[in-house]
């Protein structure tokens, strides 16, 4: 600068260049000037918004923020409160004893557990028949259709059928039944607490009429079964009874097996009269001659002790008439009556266990063997916690915000294919 000034004189001063900083040694550049360095060109273009971006954007706003905005003012303003009233109850079995375990059980032919009743409640309380009948009583459709016009939503069309009503009765009746333990919770939505409670008294009740129904119908299935089977018995006992009477009729023998053992003591008798024929034979044959009359006359009497003893050995095993006097022999007879004597005892047998089935359904009709019992009557609540507005919001926007998801990737997915 000080050169400048001394050699030039001119009237304008020339500007100052200021002298180029040293560069320290060992850098890249070194010796060169700062101000000829070139600016970097960037590789990428600068992102900029295209129009399947704000087409992106735009359906996010139709397909999640717009209906979730309306489910939210609709939650907030439109929605009517509705209280929630709770009931537990389980279907008790009274325990058998006495004469039913003395008789080994027989009561158990008429009873049932208590997890199927629980299951035929569970399907009761949710079915038509039940929905009509606390229609009828409580007023469930003129209750939920009047607020139809502030809340179509969660309210119910006056104009609603049966079947729209039992669909609609699925909403505010919810079951937590436990088949283990055989324990129903049931929880019932309303707008107004009084009628969630008299909903639910309304259900204990008719539970408890249907279980007593179940109880009618099993005590009169037991009486007619046993009744039936005490009738089945009776005609078999007497059935059996007439064929061995007609067996006793037919051949005169109240019993083969005595009248046979009497015979054997006839045998018994002959073969003791022979022998004493036979020694009384020698005897005279040593003491007289051949012309005695008295050894002809004992001749005669062994011979006719023989052929009886004959007569009554073939009568044992041969089924000619002279034997028995009806033509069959004695191994048929006592086949056909231990035969008949068999049909007869388990007859017998039936016609008892018959008696003591009748006896145990009628002991087990004299009293409720089931009943309903309630461990948590009707609540009525104070406040409402229905509906849960936050978590419908929340879930709405989850649901919305998956299926916006899932639709821009269907929609990126087929962009990339192309």
């Amino acid at each position: 600068m000080n050169d400048a000034s001394q050699g030039g004189g001119a009237e304008h001063p020339k500007p100052v260049v200021a002298a180029p900083k040293p560069v320290p040694a060992g850098q890249p550049g070194q010796g060169k000037a700062a101000g000829a360095k070139r600016p970097l060109r960037p590789t990428v273009p600068a992102a900029r918004m295209k129009r399947r971006h704000r087409g992106l954007v735009l359906s996010f706003g139709l397909v999640v923020l717009l209906p979730l905005a309306l489910v939210a003012i609709y939650m907030a303003v439109i929605a009517d409160d509705q209280y929630a009233s709770t009931a537990g109850f389980t279907v008790r079995q009274e325990e058998d004893g006495g004469a039913s375990a003395v008789l080994g059980g027989l009561a158990q032919l008429a009873g049932s557990s208590t997890s199927s009743d629980g299951d035929i409640l569970y399907e009761f309380i949710l079915s038509q028949a039940l929905v009509q009948t606390i229609d009828e009583k409580v007023g469930v459709k003129e209750h939920y259709g009047s607020y139809w016009a502030s809340d179509p939503i969660f309210a119910l069309s006056p104009e609603a059928s049966i079947e729209d009503l039992r669909e609609y009765w699925q909403r505010i009746v919810r079951i937590s039944y436990d088949q283990g333990s055989g324990l129903m919770d049931v929880r019932v939505l309303a707008f107004d607490p009084d009628k969630a409670q008299a909903i639910a008294r309304q259900i204990i009740l008719e539970g408890q009429a249907m279980i007593n129904a179940l109880n009618d119908q099993a005590r009169e299935d037991a009486m007619r079964y046993a009744e039936v089977e005490l009738d089945e018995a009776v005609a078999r006992l007497k059935e059996a009874r007439e064929a061995l009477t007609n067996f006793r009729t037919r051949t005169t023998i109240v019993d083969p097996s005595a009248d046979l053992q009497g015979r054997m003591g006839v045998m018994n008798g002959l073969q003791q009269q022979l022998a004493s024929a036979l020694i009384e034979y020698d005897l005279l044959r040593e003491q007289t001659n051949e012309d005695d009359p008295r050894l002809n006359q004992v001749r005669r009497r062994i011979e006719a002790i023989r052929n009886r003893i004959g007569e009554e050995r073939r009568a044992f095993t041969s089924d000619t008439v002279g034997s028995s006097g009806f033509g069959e022999d004695y191994p048929t007879l006592i086949a056909e009556y231990e035969g008949l004597v068999v049909d007869r005892e388990f007859a017998e047998e039936s016609y008892r266990a018959s008696l003591a089935a009748v006896d145990v359904a009628r002991a087990k009709a004299s009293r409720q063997s089931r009943y309903l019992a309630t461990y948590v009557q009707p609540t009525r609540a104070e406040t409402s916690e229905y509906p849960q507005r936050m978590t419908i919001i929340g879930l709405t926007g989850l649901f919305l915000l998956l299926i916006w998801s899932t639709l821009a990737l269907i929609y990126y997915s087929i962009r990339d294919r192309s």
